[in-house]
């Protein structure tokens, strides 16, 4: 346990980050969720309007280093890669 009352001051403020960034990190993931459900439902009207949002909860996250960076970009290829092939199947 800490002793001295910066310790203790760290102590408070990493709890009150820790909620922050466990909720921040779960709206991530439930908005990731939904995209990949309209998806597999092949919601393409659905899917392409929620992709800004989706986007900007991805973007945001690795700002804040709830996710790296590259885990970001590597969300959104396949996201945007799995919206192209649902589009070019209902298109053909």
């Amino acid at each position: 346990m800490a002793n001295t009352i910066s310790a203790l001051k760290r102590v408070r403020i990493t709890e009150r980050r820790t909620l922050v960034n466990r909720m921040r990190k779960s709206r991530l993931r439930h908005q990731i969720r939904a995209m990949r459900r309209l998806l597999d439902h092949k919601d393409i009207e659905g899917a392409t309007k929620i992709v800004p949002e989706t986007y900007s909860i991805v973007d945001r996250a690795a700002k804040w280093g709830i996710i790296k960076k590259n885990t970001a970009a590597r969300y959104k290829s396949r996201l945007a890669l799995r919206l192209r092939k649902v589009s070019e199947a209902a298109a053909a």
